[in-house]
């Protein structure tokens, strides 16, 4: 009997657990692409970030560039949760409880100077360890990103220009 109760425990605990990881990825099934960018937000589970307002409304995006975004053009709307891609589990987690890394030599999502998000000190001190870059608070960054928003517009805008250059003379051979 207590075997058959244990059995049925862990069962439940895994299904539990599986199920949470769906959830988890729901918010890429229901917003697929990043309303700012157009950047798939699968591909970059590990920087995506939703904000759930107090209407119930939310809005997914692929990075804290496009969220800063979100937030200012939605400055009457009080955020209910805001939520990032852990960079290491990819899961979302409130992104005012993470350790957020400023900087370092990985390339950044939609800006020059990187910020990542981890659910823990420990992946985050090994990344600045492997990466480099400083710790920093939610606050910190948001802040980080909205200071970096004229350079990597003009970044942006920079690399869309040199694409398009790049993608004419192919369309133009027949």
């Amino acid at each position: 009997m207590m075997k058959r109760l244990v059995v049925f425990m862990l069962a439940g605990l895994i299904l539990s657990l599986s199920a949470g990881f769906c959830l988890a990825q729901d918010d890429v099934a229901k917003q697929a692409s990043c309303k700012y960018c157009g950047m798939d937000r699968k591909t970059f589970a590990h920087s995506r970030m939703m904000v759930t307002y107090e209407d119930g409304s939310s809005m997914g995006t692929c990075s804290l560039h496009c969220t800063a975004v979100e937030l200012a053009l939605n400055i009457d709307k009080t955020p209910r949760s805001i939520e990032v891609g852990d960079f290491k589990t990819k899961k979302l987690i409130d992104a005012e409880k993470a350790f957020w890394v400023i900087g370092g030599s990985k390339t950044g999502v939609m800006t020059k100077r990187a910020k990542w998000a981890f659910e823990s000190k420990a992946d985050a001190d090994a990344f600045i360890k492997e990466n480099g870059g400083k710790p920093a608070s939610f606050d910190e960054a948001i802040k980080a990103s909205y200071e970096d928003m004229y350079a990597d517009t003009k970044m942006i805008r920079d690399k869309r220009k040199m694409m398009k250059k790049m993608k004419a003379p192919a369309e133009h051979k027949h």
